[in-house]
């Protein structure tokens, strides 16, 4: 028999709980086991709480204060413990929302009023009501919702926040480099100046439109039974509005309400959420790969730390680790939040459990995310500008200023002016002197020619510095 080496980061089998277990440990209280268990048993409370309180239901009365702070404790104060108690029961039954269910009917019969005793009017009415404990439900009433409830407060309390603190550190790089020039590169060869400041500045315009995206997806929930029509609830208690009962419970627990459903909540906004994130990320990728390149390019020194290696076998090298790090984190859940927003909206019928695995993966997508979210931080905080690199290429390029130079030509009617400069400029180098004395015979009044005789690579940059400053 193999022995099972206890678990750790050290032996965990994904590296989102390993290596990177210190970058993701805060998920824990939203995408784990015990995470989608709780907040199951949140759900299941609350339903039950809803029908008592509006007596739809013959039989179940409101409970008493004593028999509600009960229930609310339940709730509130589920932890590890009773979830390895869930887990236990649910070996025996082989599902786990039944034996969700069985654990809140064993807690529910066991509990003892605050001063030691167990028949109290209360406790004695809660005891006798535990059968409407998940009453109608299918498993994905519960599900959907539980699911829903983790994604809600993991938005809320940990991933938007993370995003937002992400723009925010971008949106002062931008600042702070507003007025840098920089050449830029169109198809990888030498085109018009801009700043590093307003290159960084598109990156925040393009983060800010996603997390927009983010945000305005409504959550969406169902408690509608088991192929989505109250069939149950119907013959059960007929006098029961009970799709205006289902939207007053999905919208008391802070989400929207769906009410065209199957067994299963169709997962169309997972699908928009994970889209909007899978772009957010791919703006990150492509930002990783441009800091990337210009520390290859030695646009930005890397600060040195005491005590690290860069390679195994060359001591002098400090490599952009942090943005390649970010680079593969995001692809990695990129690929997820594909599968997961593709798959997820489909289901056979009215409903097959491929969607049940899935999304067990949830965290996974999420988790590389946060991993790059991180990365990128430490990436951007490590590096400094080299400006001495930036002015040097510039001043390597004079004929970007060919550019300008044929626009001005055109509006004083000169002939051909773009060949002109085609012929001086194209595939070949001119430096300052040469593109002067090309500008100086030039037949255009005085003060254009000054003007374009004011130009050089560096100042030839537009309102690229307001754009920086401005985002």
């Amino acid at each position: 028999v193999m022995n099972m080496l206890p678990f750790s980061p050290l032996t965990a089998v994904s590296p989102v709980d390993g290596r990177y277990a210190d970058k993701t440990a805060t998920l824990r209280d939203y995408f784990s086991e015990f995470a989608l268990i709780k907040r199951r048993v949140v759900v299941e409370v609350a339903w039950l709480l809803q029908l008592a309180e509006n007596e739809m239901v013959p039989g179940l009365q409101p409970f008493t204060p004593e028999a509600r702070a009960v229930l609310d404790g339940i709730a509130k104060n589920f932890d590890v413990t009773h979830a390895e108690r869930v887990k236990a029961i649910e070996r025996t039954t082989n599902h786990d929302v039944k034996a969700v269910e069985y654990f809140l009917k064993e807690s529910a019969s066991v509990v003892k009023s605050d001063n030691g005793e167990d028949a109290t009017a209360g406790l004695t009415a809660l005891r006798e009501s535990i059968e409407f404990f998940h009453f109608a439900c299918t498993s994905e009433d519960i599900n959907n919702l539980a699911y829903a409830l983790m994604l809600k407060e993991a938005l809320h309390d940990q991933l938007l926040p993370m995003m937002e603190a992400l723009i925010k550190q971008i949106s002062q790089q931008a600042h702070e480099l507003a007025e840098v020039s920089m050449l830029a590169h169109t198809h990888g060869q030498p085109a018009t100046p801009t700043t590093m400041g307003k290159e960084i500045a598109n990156v925040v315009f393009r983060l800010r439109k996603q997390l927009d995206g983010v945000r305005n997806v409504s959550i969406l929930g169902k408690i509608a039974g088991a192929t989505g029509s109250f069939n149950a609830h119907v013959v059960a208690c007929p006098h029961v509005d009970w799709p205006a009962f289902a939207q007053r419970f999905v919208e008391g627990l802070g989400l929207s309400y769906n009410p065209y459903v199957t067994q299963i909540e169709p997962h169309d906004f997972l699908a928009e959420i994970f889209h909007a994130f899978s772009r957010f990320n791919t703006i990150l990728l492509d930002f990783a790969r441009d800091m990337w390149g210009y520390i290859s390019k030695g646009y930005f020194k890397q600060k040195v730390v005491a005590g690290e290696v860069g390679s195994s076998t060359m001591p002098h090298k400090v490599n952009p680790i942090d943005f390649e790090n970010a680079e593969g984190n995001l692809g990695i859940a990129n690929a997820v939040f594909g599968h997961l927003g593709s798959k997820l909206p489909i289901s056979r019928w009215q409903r097959d459990l491929t969607d049940s695995t899935v999304m067990r993966n949830l965290g996974v997508a999420f988790a590389h995310s946060v991993i790059a979210y991180s990365a990128l931080k430490k990436g951007i905080s490590k590096v400094s500008l080299n400006p001495a690199a930036l002015a040097s290429e510039l001043d390597s390029n004079w004929e970007v200023l060919a550019e300008p130079i044929q626009t001005v030509m055109r509006m004083y009617n000169i002939e051909s002016p773009y060949e002109k400069l085609k012929e001086l400029t194209r595939g070949q180098r001119i430096d300052a002197a040469g593109m002067q004395a090309f500008v100086s015979k030039l037949d255009i009044p005085r003060e254009a020619r000054e003007r374009l005789l004011a130009l050089t690579p560096g100042n030839y940059i537009g309102k690229a510095a307001d754009l920086a400053r401005t985002i």
